[in-house]
């Protein structure tokens, strides 16, 4: 998993019939829409080629090292070419396989390619009962085992499979064992999720930031608004701050940052996505080597910054700028440096057991929408609040 903690950010795709709803990804379950309506759908979507182009093109600037797709969502519309379903974007009015379209526009990138997948299915006759009727979970399995199969055989190396809602199946009703084992023969490298209620490799904490202890893999997905398909009246956007203070703190914590998008329904992605990822792509230009390969960070407290840490040295993060002088308290490793980036000019400091105190900074913050501080310690960096609490002289 070397590529992917060195990784640290990438990008998440939700896309399918719901699209044309505009509602939420769950719109047929939310809304109660009957399987027969719904499934209509399948005759209209049908989104403007290679739209998966601009989706790559997108994640490079942003600074993402991979993406995820959904190949299938809850409502079991497939967008990859498969042989077990009529109910797929090939078979219908699309007539294409988009999946494949987004293999070949991540390569084009340098992107490093994931694949979601929902073993919940609303749309499977078998997907429901199937909890309660032997026979139809042999054939609902079965199913989902041949579906992961052609995902793993028909497009190359793929990087990671992210399942998701092992709903209403346990890991041995869903036999995942035995289907990870054969998802690991076919692709010996790949990175599989913990979404089928068995621990492999990284966790998945979804809408917030939780890391895990020392030692296990984690990645936060989360949405730039509050849906993960595309909702034309959603307009709780994070602001590009808040995303940048939450990829910070996943790499603080050793884990990796899954940010997504909603393409609407001809395939292009909502513009207030693409101002939010510029500008997030603009600072990883010159902040990027601060989060990419970053470890475990023991310094965490500040209230008005965070901090990633690759070796001996600690890069402050400060998203409210306090002005010209300041401190970080508790840092209890010896500081060598400090300077101001990107462009490495030297800062003024101060260093007692207590506090590390900088001064002739800028009144104002010197960039946005965060700026960086790099510390150079004689060793790894620690930070003792309580050292703090207790010593301080009164």
């Amino acid at each position: 998993m070397k590529w992917w903690h060195q990784a640290k950010f990438g990008m998440f795709i939700h896309w399918g019939l719901y699209s044309l709803i505009g509602r939420h990804e769950w719109a047929m379950e939310n809304e109660g829409i009957p399987v027969a309506e719904y499934e209509k759908l399948a005759k209209k979507f049908n989104p403007k080629p290679n739209a998966a182009r601009d989706w790559a093109k997108l994640a490079k600037r942003a600074g993402m090292k991979y993406m995820v797709m959904t190949t299938k969502h809850h409502e079991g519309f497939c967008l990859f070419d498969t042989k077990l379903t009529d109910y797929c974007a090939s078979k219908q009015a699309c007539g294409r396989d988009l999946v494949a379209e987004y293999v070949n526009a991540a390569r084009e990138q340098g992107l490093r390619i994931g694949f979601y997948y929902s073993l919940m299915d609303w749309h499977h006759p078998d997907g429901a009962k199937c909890a309660k009727d032997e026979a139809a979970r042999k054939r609902f399995v079965k199913y989902i085992h041949g579906q992961v199969r052609e995902l793993m055989t028909n497009y190359g190396k793929i990087d990671i499979l992210w399942y998701d809602v092992n709903w209403p199946l346990t890991p041995e009703q869903w036999e995942a064992a035995e289907m990870n084992r054969m998802v690991r023969e076919l692709q010996p490298d790949i990175i599989i999720n913990n979404r089928t209620g068995l621990p492999e490799d990284f966790s998945t904490p979804e809408q917030h930031v939780r890391g895990e202890p020392e030692g296990r893999a984690w990645e936060a997905c989360m949405t730039m608004n509050d849906s993960w398909g595309y909702h034309k009246a959603d307009d709780a956007w994070k602001t590009p701050k808040r995303i940048l203070r939450n990829l910070i703190t996943c790499a603080r914590d050793g884990g990796n940052y899954l940010l997504n998008i909603g393409p609407k329904p001809d395939g292009s992605v909502p513009e207030e996505s693409v101002r939010i990822l510029n500008t997030i792509g603009g600072w990883m230009d010159k902040y990027g080597h601060t989060i990419y390969g970053a470890e475990r960070c023991n310094v965490k407290r500040s209230a008005f910054a965070n901090f990633t840490r690759k070796g001996n040295t600690l890069y402050v993060h400060v998203y409210f700028w306090p002005g010209q002088e300041w401190a970080i308290g508790g840092l209890r490793t010896k500081v060598l440096s400090a300077k101001l980036l990107p462009k490495g000019e030297p800062v003024d400091y101060e260093q007692d057991e207590f506090r590390v105190k900088f001064s002739g900074l800028p009144e104002e913050a010197p960039d946005n929408p965060i700026s960086v501080l790099e510390l150079e310690c004689a060793s790894v960096p620690v930070q003792d609040m309580v050292f703090v609490r207790m010593n301080r002289p009164r």
